[in-house]
């Protein structure tokens, strides 16, 4: 038994030292510049045949190779574009968005005609490549214009970053272009003259690498490693820097400081996979960290192979898979993930849930990445238990399972208003979803813009982002506050808490204490308690501790139309109905408003974003707000639900409904902090 324990210690032991620093030295060992001869980053010239085999065999490659050709065809005979377009100085008002086509276009047009030329050895493409990536290689900076000091020095920096910055000729586009021009670079290698190489190397250098080498740290992203911009900025200069090896073997030490801050970055994974800027935000991170990894790993024969770093390799999918439908922050609740991405991430780890995500929600690849990373035919396996909580974030998910449109799944979050780039005034938040569509919904970045101004501290005024457009609790209109503020000190604590968490197949709980994320001027306690009664029934119930008199309001916001009645609102969706019927002993009114939303944005059009409210006056210290919610056939059925349903209050809550002929009671403990669901 000892010879185990020392094993599984030792083990750790390696695991651990596998991502401390690393030098450069250590990477020259590994990589072995001299060695080198292009291709190299993601395969040799002796696995072309191999790949043009799989084109051959594989129908999905097949068809992703014939649709590259016939646009590699097409591009032959494009006249290439070498005047770049100007960029407005506020690109995110005029909006016009030709600078960014232009560049994005050049981009994809050089890649796709080196990949087709090293699948089929005619030079004609690698010319043409060349054609397209010269104009790129002109540009002053592969900036975003929004990110450039005009625009962005006022932005609220996130966690890790001092509010002393001033430098900024390096974004996530560099970081794009880094890892996309570096694969050009690579693969058109064997077929350019020196002048050639060196043109686009030389943009390499200076666009990218030279930037930032030896720089780092004043470069706000480079310390930012809860932020997805720092592996995105990391992985073009790692990848640039593997691609200049040949002859430059010096920029080991931009390799090894790109693995070393990824890995930071990394360090900062939730236990369970979580990620606090959200699930598109991860995936888009991710996605881009791939480029680099891949190489390294390719590159040093496993030897640096950051798929096997420990938050990684728990949890590969977690927050992809479970995280479904939370659309918290500026994050997506939608299906996220390429499914090459998702086939690397699944066969360095050998998750089977990540697996089975892959093999259920993504379909076939439709890239040239596909072809070099054909979708894994591990079929995997499906979690037994559906439901889960991110301890790290402080988000929690409940359903019933993954694929039935029937049952309702419900998102809801805790956790700290410390996320003053992608995260919103939100905590107490959740979402109800039914039949693919949000009956109690977030709003949401991806469903407005991001505009002049949305990044600024001002962003806490918008409804999207503020606590007034969200699903949370307000005592005399008071709301969150955020954590950090433009040149303002951290404020530690700012946010809530979930407290219990539980999960069954008949029924799941979940207990927040969002308080802390307010002034607590006028709200001095919430605790909500949600409830999934599995598939389809939802209560909602909120403790509020406040001065008597106090005008107490629990908001909700829907995609689905609003039907106000005297006491339960009717919410009509696409395909389905449903109600939230307020139970309560307090008298209480439903409360229709509508938010005013106009972006800065030179052609923005008004809207009014429409949200009703459960709203109380405090008899007493402590108020509480149950509300029920179900899929309902129409309003008759509603009524007959509100009729059937009683709470009384007193040390303890009981709750008791009738619906569709089953009688649904829920008793709530009082304990020294609050209410407790009964065990």
């Amino acid at each position: 038994m000892k010879r185990v324990i020392v094993f599984v210690f030792l083990l750790l032991l390696t695991v651990t030292a596998s991502f401390a620093a690393t030098t450069p030295e250590d990477i020259a060992r590994a990589v072995k510049p001299e060695s080198l001869q292009h291709p190299y980053l993601y395969f040799t010239a002796d696995d072309v045949a191999d790949l043009r085999q799989r084109i051959e065999t594989d129908p999905t490659a097949a068809d992703i190779m014939a649709k590259l050709l016939a646009e590699a065809n097409r591009l032959m005979y494009t006249p290439v574009e070498t005047e770049l377009p100007p960029e407005a100085k506020h690109p995110r008002y005029w909006s016009d968005n030709k600078h960014n086509n232009y560049v994005s276009s050049h981009q994809r047009a050089a890649q796709t005609l080196a990949f087709v030329y090293q699948m089929t050895g005619d030079e004609k493409y690698a010319q043409k490549a060349f054609e397209f990536t010269d104009p790129l290689c002109d540009m002053h900076l592969w900036m975003y214009r929004a990110h450039e000091f005009p625009i962005i020095y006022s932005r609220v920096w996130p966690w890790n970053v001092a509010d002393d910055q001033v430098v900024f000729s390096y974004d996530i586009r560099s970081g794009h272009m880094g890892y996309e021009i570096a694969a050009v670079y690579d693969w058109l290698y064997p077929a350019l003259n020196k002048r050639q190489r060196d043109r686009i190397r030389g943009a390499l250098l200076e666009n990218v690498i030279l930037l930032c080498r030896g720089n780092y740290d004043y470069h706000w992203w480079a310390n930012a490693y809860r932020c997805n911009w720092c592996g995105i900025c990391f992985s073009g200069l790692g990848a640039a820097s593997l691609a200049l090896l040949t002859e430059n073997p010096e920029l080991v030490d931009v390799v090894a400081e790109s693995y070393n801050r990824m890995s930071r970055m990394f360090d900062e994974f939730g236990v369970d996979g979580g990620w606090q800027e959200g699930r598109s935000y991860w995936a888009y991170g991710m996605n881009s960290c791939m480029y680099f990894m891949e190489a390294l790993r390719y590159t040093t024969n496993g030897k640096y192979n950051l798929y096997l770093h420990p938050r990684i390799k728990a949890n590969p999918a977690d927050f992809a898979l479970y995280g479904l439908t939370g659309y918290f922050g500026d994050g997506s609740g939608a299906i996220v993930g390429t499914p090459y991405f998702l086939t690397r991430l699944v066969e360095e780890t050998g998750d089977d849930e990540a697996a089975w995500y892959l093999q259920n929600f993504l379909g076939d690849g439709s890239t040239m990445w596909d072809i070099l990373w054909p979708k894994t035919d591990r079929q995997g396996k499906e979690p037994r238990v559906k439901s889960k909580h991110f301890r790290t974030i402080d988000w929690a998910f409940m359903r019933s399972g993954f694929k039935d449109p029937e049952s309702v799944t419900i998102a809801c979050k805790a956790g700290l208003n410390d996320d003053p780039h992608h995260g919103h005034l939100d905590i107490g938040q959740f979402m109800v979803t039914w039949r693919d569509q949000y009956f109690i919904t977030d709003l949401g970045s991806g469903k407005y813009f991001y505009d002049e101004k949305y990044f600024d501290e001002i962003r806490w005024d918008y409804p999207q982002a503020s606590s007034k457009g969200h699903n949370v609790v307000f005592v005399n209109g008071e709301e969150q506050i955020c954590a950090k503020y433009k040149d303002q000190p951290w404020q530690d604590g700012i946010g809530g808490k979930i407290l219990d968490f539980r999960t069954s197949d008949a029924r799941d709980y979940v207990l927040m204490d969002p308080t802390n994320a307010y002034p607590g001027k006028e709200l001095k306690g919430w605790r909500r308690h949600i409830v999934l009664d599995k598939p389809v029934v939802t209560v909602v119930l909120d403790e509020v501790s406040s001065a008597r008199g106090a005008e107490i309001e629990a908001r909700f916001h829907s995609e689905a139309g609003q039907e106000a009645h005297d006491n339960f609102m009717l919410l009509k969706g696409k395909k389905g109905t449903m109600a939230v019927i307020p139970v309560m002993e307090n008298a209480f009114t439903l409360r229709e408003g509508k938010h005013p939303y106009l972006p800065v944005r030179k052609d923005a059009k008004f809207q009014w974003i429409p949200y009703f409210g459960i709203v109380t006056k405090a008899k007493s210290d402590n108020t509480r707000i149950v509300s029920v919610i179900v899929p309902v056939e129409d309003a008759d059925e509603a009524a007959e639900i509100a009729r059937s349903a009683s709470t009384s209050d007193s040390g303890e809550t009981t709750l008791t409904f009738r619906y569709r002929g089953k009688e649904m009671a829920y008793r709530f403990d009082g304990e020294d902090e609050g209410l407790v669901l009964a065990r």
